[in-house]
Parts: structure tokens; C-alpha cells; sequence
């Protein structure tokens, strides 16, 4: 069997409807959208939460609480277990180096390191944040856990 000799399984793949194609198909002209109005209008239609110019829900709720998501720190996370992969023994591990070798994609708010994984190689980390379990595996195996 080749590339060019594969097919669907009968009666798996339907074709697909195309609408406002003539008189005929039963779906022609106003292409099942009726005539005139909002909804038949291209980009027509409200926006969700819209109530017909009646005050909306989500506005007719009190709102409560407090709200920090302006001021929310958000930290690129390392797991033990990246670094005992992509470092060997005696190697500095900095942010730099983290996002050379891609274990973070971008900086956010600091790194933080988290215990999930062995270490046994000596290591010194320079990072934002160190969980404690983090930071007892790592000075276990005899490395150091340096914040920045």
C-alpha cells in the first residue's frame, strides 16, 4: 500500500454544505439567514452577555472581593529534574542559561525552582524563588541555592 492508494472508510468523510449556492439546493439565495435584520447581516449578531439594551447580568451583580491580578507576580517554573538532565557536574545555572537551553521560554516575573525530580550532581543555582524541598535537595547534593 502506498500514500496515494489510502481513503477515508466509506460513509466516514461527509461532504461538506455550502450554502447560497442557488434555488436548487434548498439553500439558496438568503442561504437559511431569513431577510433583513441584525442576524442576516454579515458581522451581525450581539455580542455574548447582551441582553437588548436591558442591563446585563454580569453588570446587575455586585461585585465583591478583592482583585490583585494587576500586581500578580507569575514565575517560570524548573523542576529539579531539567536541571539534572541539561547540567553537569559543577555547572552554574542562571537564567541566562536556562533560556539558552530552553527550559524557560521567557523570564515572567524570576524563576523559581521547584522539587520535583532527584539531583545528584553538585550545582550552584541562581534563581528567584527555591521551594524548600528544592533548596534541602540541592544542598544535599552538595551544590548551593543562590537567590537573585
Amino acid at each position: 500500500m502506498k500514500l496515494h492508494e489510502l481513503s477515508p472508510a466509506p460513509g466516514s468523510v461527509k461532504e461538506r454544505f455550502r450554502k447560497g449556492r442557488g434555488i436548487g439546493s434548498g439553500n439558496g439565495k438568503t442561504s437559511g439567514k431569513g431577510h433583513k435584520g441584525q442576524n442576516s447581516r454579515s458581522g451581525g449578531g450581539v455580542r455574548p452577555g447582551f441582553e437588548g439594551g436591558q442591563m446585563p447580568l454580569y453588570m446587575r451583580l455586585p461585585k465583591r472581593g478583592f482583585k490583585n491580578h494587576p500586581f500578580k507576580k507569575e514565575y517560570a517554573i524548573v523542576n529539579l529534574d531539567a536541571l539534572e538532565k541539561h547540567f553537569n557536574e559543577g555547572d552554574e545555572v542562571t537564567v541566562e542559561k536556562l533560556l539558552e537551553l530552553r527550559i524557560i521560554k521567557n523570564r515572567l516575573d524570576g524563576v523559581k525552582i521547584l522539587s520535583s525530580g532527584e539531583l545528584t550532581k553538585k550545582l550552584t543555582v541562581k534563581a528567584g524563588l527555591f521551594s524548600e524541598g528544592a533548596k534541602a535537595k540541592i544542598e544535599s547534593a552538595g551544590g548551593k541555592a543562590e537567590v537573585i
